[in-house]
């Protein structure tokens, strides 16, 4: 009976490993994959070995009481009883202090709407940090438009950004509820007709990155898609220069690494 205790043991810790290998983020292209993949490991670890200790328990009490021909209930124990409840007390609470400490975070939170802004009387609806490169994106049926204003630069479904540089997008919406979303930099805010909300980042990779949106807006909904292009600070700057002024714009430097 023991040797078949210690098979299941080791059976469970071996799909375990397998999950943790198989789920393991890899390595993040910018803050905001940085830090939800931190998180995701963080509660993975906490959610592993408490998945193996229940399934453990489970595995020994179907073994153990499979032939039980005489069941009863089990007696009252209420040291057990308090210890589960501090137990998953403890666990919710570091779930809950690590989230939090990950959803403050400017990158996931860049900003809010003041109750004037909210209201069409604000100035700048949109709070974003002084050093930060703002580009303005606009959401319509169905594209995407952004500008950059050092530049007066307008774009069609494609974005450059330079890489290691913090970079704030502000975004409103010409017609209907569309959303802004880049998987591989960890990238997702809802965009609003007459209304701005903003999303932040900083790439380090230079790469190309597909946007989507994730809201559905109508008949073309699948094909609104566009291209961020992240190159480094010098390729950003000669392509700045090179359109200013320009409209429409589609064409966009080749990313290097």
């Amino acid at each position: 009976m023991e040797g078949r205790y210690v098979r299941l043991v080791r059976w469970l810790i071996v799909v375990a490993a397998g999950v943790v290998a198989t789920t393991m983020p890899v390595a993040a292209q910018s803050a905001n994959r940085d830090l939800i993949d931190g998180l995701y490991v963080q509660l993975l670890y906490v959610a592993l070995p408490l998945t193996l200790f229940v399934m453990v328990i489970l595995s020994y009490a179907v073994v153990r009481f499979r032939d039980n021909e005489d069941p009863r209930p089990t007696a009252e124990d209420p040291a057990l009883e308090i210890t589960w409840t501090v137990a998953t007390a403890v666990i919710l609470l570091f779930v809950g202090v690590s989230s939090y400490a990950v959803l403050a975070s400017p990158y996931l939170s860049p900003g809010v709407l003041s109750d004037e802004d909210l209201a069409g009387t604000g100035d700048n609806p949109v709070e974003v940090a002084e050093d930060d490169m703002v580009v303005e994106i606009v959401a319509y049926q169905w594209g995407w438009q952004a500008t950059y204003p050092e530049a007066n630069v307008t774009t069609q479904d494609v974005i450059v950004v330079p890489a290691d540089r913090d970079v704030a997008f502000v975004m409103t919406s010409r017609d209907v509820i569309h959303s802004f979303a880049v998987p591989g930099l960890g990238l997702r805010q809802d965009v609003f007709p007459e209304q701005e909300s903003a999303v932040r980042t900083n790439v380090y990779e230079p790469g190309t990155y597909q946007v989507q949106c994730t809201e559905f807006c109508g008949a073309q909904h699948a094909h609104m898609r566009a291209t961020i292009v992240v190159v480094d600070e010098e390729t950003y700057q000669t392509w700045l220069v090179n359109h200013e002024g320009e409209e429409n714009v589609t064409d966009a430097p080749a990313a290097r690494d």
